[in-house]
């Protein structure tokens, strides 16, 4: 039983944003593209007003690529870390505009870095 995409993409960005609170107001444009078995969906997603729309996103600054089964495993469980890995193994691909590629770098590690020592206070 698979969701429509458009509410997978929601799903993923708010858990993200949720735990990268510092990402939430960037005004950013963001091209998705899910290739599934003979063809490739493509949305546009617009923060900081988190709106999905079904669109090639000409205008994005930045654009990920996956696949559409792996993105329907990610979209509810994953966490910042699963992501990360993602990205360093290349089950999900980015690119774009170098400065915002590094500004999101840049945020989630001292996130992370926050979320580490925080537990190890408790």
């Amino acid at each position: 039983m698979s969701e429509d995409a458009k509410s997978l993409i929601e799903t993923a960005v708010r858990n993200f944003l949720a735990e990268v609170p510092a990402l939430a107001p960037m005004k950013l444009v963001v091209g998705i593209d899910l290739r599934g078995r003979g063809d490739t969906q493509q949305y546009r997603l617009q923060l900081p007003e988190l709106q999905v729309t079904k669109d090639i996103a000409a205008d994005a600054r930045i654009r990920l690529d996956m696949r559409r089964e792996f993105f329907n495993a990610m979209a509810h469980d994953a966490h910042v870390p699963d992501w990360i890995e993602a990205f360093t193994y290349g089950q999900a691909k980015a690119s774009g505009v170098d400065q915002y590629m590094r500004l999101i770098s840049s945020v989630v590690d001292k996130q992370q870095e926050r979320a580490r020592t925080r537990k190890a206070r408790h």
